[in-house]
């Protein structure tokens, strides 16, 4: 079997997504390539469009929060968004880059290519199997005017809004949100301290700026010191190096802060941590959950991890707060809990499936087979 993962760079939880995917179906003896579609038009649209979208985010949450709120209104009057013609732009390079290279499957953690597949067909260009996946708590706008064979639904919840919003009732998959082996895989808190060089008998905070690097640092930083005690706190700042130099400098002489950059050791982190602090990212929550942490969700970018939080707090998969003072309290109430902490792992077992991209491989595998007969 041959997949092409098509994400986009409009944040690192569709990528993640994309790699355990193609990841699970490489170890499987399957061929599996991520590609960023937005690349077949050229670089230079792939930069464009990602790090437009991530300044955005970065700088101006509340416009972005307003566009998401802007584009549910649209996704319930138009017929079709402008987000769809402007994807549909991409069908031509897409359809030759398959006519190059045919595979069996397209995998979309992305709305974007969703949009140019729903373009193609209706256009009558060849397409093979297409699986969309959604890598949030909430059905996002313009899922509905999309025209997959599937669709990965984050969780059993959504299936009545996403049947609401106009998705075939038939085309829905509750696998969950598929996540890498790294973070399925079983390993004890004192195993990986070990790897990672931390003290087997401190407790730790974590908390994780994000690919956006969204949020305060600095100030979260500061309000989470002067109520820890005896605990250490590792920051990870993911891409922010402007916020990683500057944290670094700052905490320099403090024993009880470690200052991290980009990291390819999240999963060893996750477990090893007692308590972390992140932003209700779709992909970073889920990771979270499967890894077993005890979770506060920060302030959410304005939009789908407003919905992300909502659903892990009403979960009681998470705590949170409407402030930075308020998301340290509960930290700290957390941390000194040994049953509330119990209780929410409980929870994150019960509700979030870390065989995702098991059941995601195998439903593909069983599709491309059948098709073949």
């Amino acid at each position: 079997m041959k997949a092409l993962i098509l994400s986009c760079n409009t944040g690192g939880g569709h990528n993640s997504a994309a790699r355990a995917i193609a990841e699970e179906m490489q170890d499987r003896g399957d061929e599996a390539y991520v590609l960023d579609y937005l690349c077949l038009a050229g670089e230079g649209v792939s930069r464009l469009v990602g790090d437009g979208y991530v300044q955005i985010v970065k700088k101006t949450p509340r416009l972005f929060g307003a566009a998401y709120k802007l584009g549910m209104c649209v996704s319930k009057l138009a017929r079709k968004s402008p987000v769809y013609y402007l994807n549909g732009r991409m069908a031509k390079y897409l359809d030759r880059y398959l006519r190059e290279h045919p595979v069996d499957v397209l995998v979309m953690p992305h709305l974007y290519p969703a949009e140019t597949i729903t373009y193609m067909r209706r256009r009558g260009m060849k397409l093979p199997l297409t699986v969309a996946v959604m890598t949030d708590y909430t059905c996002i706008p313009f899922w509905e005017e999309t025209d997959c064979d599937y669709y990965v639904m984050s969780h059993e919840a959504l299936r009545k809004s996403c049947v609401k919003r106009g998705l075939s009732q038939e085309k829905l998959l509750p696998f969950g949100i598929p996540v890498s082996r790294a973070c399925r895989k079983q390993i004890s808190k004192a195993e990986a301290r070990k790897r990672l060089g931390l003290e087997a008998d401190k407790k730790y905070f974590l908390a994780a700026g994000g690919s956006m690097g969204a949020g305060d640092l600095d100030e979260f930083l500061k309000a989470l010191l002067s109520g820890v005690q005896e605990e250490k706190i590792i920051v990870i700042c993911g891409s922010n190096q402007k916020a990683e130099q500057k944290l670094k400098k700052k905490y320099a002489e403090d024993k009880k802060v470690e200052i991290l950059g980009f990291t390819t050791q999240m999963p060893l982190y996750l477990k090893a941590c007692d308590v972390l602090f992140t932003k209700p990212g779709g992909l970073t929550s889920t990771e979270a959950a499967v890894a077993g942490v005890p979770m506060i969700h920060t302030n959410p970018i304005p939009g789908c991890e407003t919905a992300n939080r909502k659903f892990f707090v009403r979960s009681g998969m998470s705590w949170s707060a409407g402030t930075v003072k308020g998301q340290v309290k509960k930290g700290i109430e957390l941390m000194r809990d040994p049953t509330a902490a119990e209780r929410m792992k409980d929870c994150q077992k019960t509700q979030i499936d870390g065989d995702a991209a098991v059941r995601l491989y195998e439903f593909i595998r069983e599709q491309v087979e059948n098709r073949k007969i």
